[in-house]
């Protein structure tokens, strides 16, 4: 069955918004948990406008299923007084730091650029490839299972393959916006990049605006997909069904 890996990251916007610790990030992530998923993803960027370093700490020990951080290794969170100190990825309070003392079941490399509202492209595997080959080593010798984000393009999973990942992440949001129009045509693009995913040898993830309306249909044309990280969609379907049916309704779009 694929796993469903919650993303957590909208909670932590609604928490920051207020301050304090309502609602409770590491309570909601148990919570999660309990009701079904399968895993937990949080995506720390930078400016922790959601999600902060120090929440990342507090969650992995109460994860009972897998635990997921995303994010780009070459980005620098920004520390201090008015966020005005870079840290580099290496140091104490970097990326690849925080990903190889917390020792999560998965990294997920995601290329995005500083100021982006969200995720918004795969890996240009070819460009990187020798970076990436760097970073997939540095995380798999800590005994970390590593996923690239990536475009429904087969060269981009081909050159996926030569840096040693163990996954890819199929960036989804096409999908998602030509559903409505054309479901068929959406997804196909995705069936024939799943398809050179699996012949590479490579595990399979999926993530970015899937939702009740949309996952269904692609996983029942690409049933091998091991794992789909939601968030914003989950997260907001919760507010009208409370998060134990909407996981519930996300399951059973999986089964």
């Amino acid at each position: 069955m694929t796993k469903l890996s919650v993303n957590i990251n909208k909670v932590a916007t609604i928490r920051n918004a207020r301050g304090g610790n309502t609602p409770d990030v590491r309570q909601f992530a148990i919570d999660c948990e309990r009701f079904g998923a399968q895993g937990i993803t949080v995506h720390p960027r930078p400016d922790e406008r959601h999600v902060r370093y120090a929440d990342v700490y507090d969650i992995k020990p109460v994860i009972t299923t897998e635990f997921n951080i995303e994010g780009n290794p070459k980005g620098v969170r920004k520390v201090g007084e008015n966020h005005q100190t870079p840290v580099h990825p290496h140091g104490p309070d970097g990326f690849i730091d925080l990903v190889k003392s917390v020792r999560p079941t998965q990294v997920t490399l995601v290329p995005d650029a500083d100021g982006v509202l969200t995720s918004n492209a795969g890996w240009d595997t070819v460009r990187n490839q020798d970076y990436l080959c760097d970073v997939v080593k540095e995380f798999k010798q800590c005994g970390i299972r590593v996923s690239i984000f990536i475009d429904a393009n087969p060269q981009m999973i081909e050159y996926a393959a030569k840096t040693g990942t163990d996954r890819v992440e199929l960036y989804t949001e096409s999908y998602a916006s030509r559903y409505a129009v054309d479901r068929e045509a959406a997804v196909a693009p995705f069936v024939e990049a799943a398809r050179v995913a699996r012949e590479c040898g490579l595990g399979l993830n999926a993530g970015h605006d899937l939702s009740l309306d949309n996952l269904a249909y692609f996983h029942q044309m690409i049933p091998w997909v091991d794992e789909v990280s939601i968030g914003h969609a989950l997260i907001s379907d919760a507010l009208y069904l409370g998060i134990e049916e909407t996981i519930r309704r996300y399951l059973a779009c999986l089964r």
